[in-house]
């Protein structure tokens, strides 16, 4: 008797214990797992596991409007355009006031060549959101391809001005892209100056800007450009080197040197120290030019053609002209080079005035077969 009452009270528990336990998901809450598994698949390039993520999804909740949205992106960064194109439109049956719907699908239709369709939907996106930079990109890019460059311009700097700081750069040079390849360089440059001018100082955008205040004949100004564009580049010597070849044309060596000497902190390149050895000779200090010398020897690469012919220059200059045929008839027997008509001469040159017979022959010869006709070899 006592044992049953006992029992009872356990059995109680036991049931009260099974009515707490957690009620399994519903499919709308099941759906909403899959959909964040599938995002997170997508974002992660996991393409194929987000497809089957957002097909259960539709299985569980096949009218949920942003399905088609979801799997058109997935399809888009596949490549599978006209899949993804499906999608989009699916997407804006269900919502047509998603003006991203409209840009995606858009971008999709250029891609295939639907020039005409691909305005028309991104048009039907800015209508909806006028600062869709994705949209007003996609239209310069329709604008260039039909040749309306100032349309092309005017909606890459519009998109510049609607994207977030890290988009701005890239589009801003892609408009001034445009303007160059039609030789409009001193509009290429106000814009430049313009966006520098409002703050948008990445170290592609100076580049840019030096590049053209070059052209322009504004050397300091380039100088100025390149020093900043380098400040924050610490990974580029290049950038420092052109500064340093600004200040030579501006007969400014100590600049120069100093330029030279940032650059060789960012990495040790041979042609910087022939630039320097060429500054010291220039100010008669021979001792300092064949010690960069030495230093050029030590860093050369043995591929780069500008490095090895300025090397071989310089070994000319201070008299060391048997060493320098030996590097000009060594790059001038390679494959690559047997065109580079101005490689031969002055490797044909040299070895006449060193009166190396054999070896103007052999460039010579080499200029004959490579079919250019002279008068006369040296």
């Amino acid at each position: 008797m006592h044992s049953r009452w006992r029992v009872l009270p356990l059995l109680a528990l036991l049931a009260a214990g099974c009515e707490e336990r957690p009620s399994p998901p519903s499919p709308k809450e099941q759906a909403e797992g899959y959909y964040i598994k599938g995002t997170s698949d997508y974002l992660q390039g996991k393409f194929e596991e987000a497809l089957s993520s957002f097909n259960t999804m539709k299985e569980l909740s096949p009218d949920d409007p942003r399905l088609p949205a979801a799997i058109g992106e997935v399809y888009l960064s596949m490549g599978r355009l006209n899949e993804a194109a499906a999608q989009f439109e699916l997407a804006l049956k269900r919502d047509s006031k998603r003006s991203t719907n409209w840009s995606r699908l858009g971008f999709i239709q250029a891609q295939l060549g639907k020039l005409e369709e691909a305005r028309s939907s991104l048009s039907k996106a800015l209508s909806i959101h006028p600062k869709d930079f994705n949209a007003l990109e996609q239209l310069a890019e329709i604008h260039v391809k039909r040749g309306e460059l100032d349309a092309a311009v005017k909606h890459f700097v519009l998109a510049a001005e609607a994207s977030p700081d890290a988009s701005k750069s890239p589009l801003v040079l892609r408009a001034v892209e445009v303007l160059t390849g039609e030789g409009r360089r001193a509009e290429a440059l106000l814009l430049l100056s313009d966006w520098v001018g409002k703050g948008v100082r990445t170290p592609e955008l100076l580049t840019a800007l030096g590049d053209e205040q070059v052209r322009d004949g504004q050397l300091l100004q380039a100088a100025a450009s390149y020093r900043e564009a380098a400040s924050n580049s610490p990974k580029d010597p290049t950038l420092w080197e052109l500064v340093g070849e600004i200040y030579t044309k501006l007969d400014k060596p100590a600049d120069a040197l100093a330029a030279y000497r940032e650059s060789l902190r960012v990495k040790d390149r041979a042609v910087v120290h022939v630039a320097m050895a060429r500054l010291h000779l220039a100010r008669n200090e021979r001792q300092a030019a064949e010690e960069q010398l030495g230093l050029a020897l030590e860093t050369v690469s043995g591929s780069d053609v500008h490095e090895l012919t300025a090397l071989a220059e310089l070994l000319s200059t201070l008299g060391r002209k048997p060493d320098a045929l030996r590097i000009l008839t060594n790059l001038s027997a390679e494959p690559d080079h047997a065109k580079d008509l101005d490689l031969q001469l002055r490797t044909a040159t040299l070895a006449r005035e060193l009166k190396d017979e054999a070896t103007v022959t052999t460039v010579c010869n080499r200029i004959a077969s490579s079919g250019v006709k002279l008068k006369k070899c040296p």
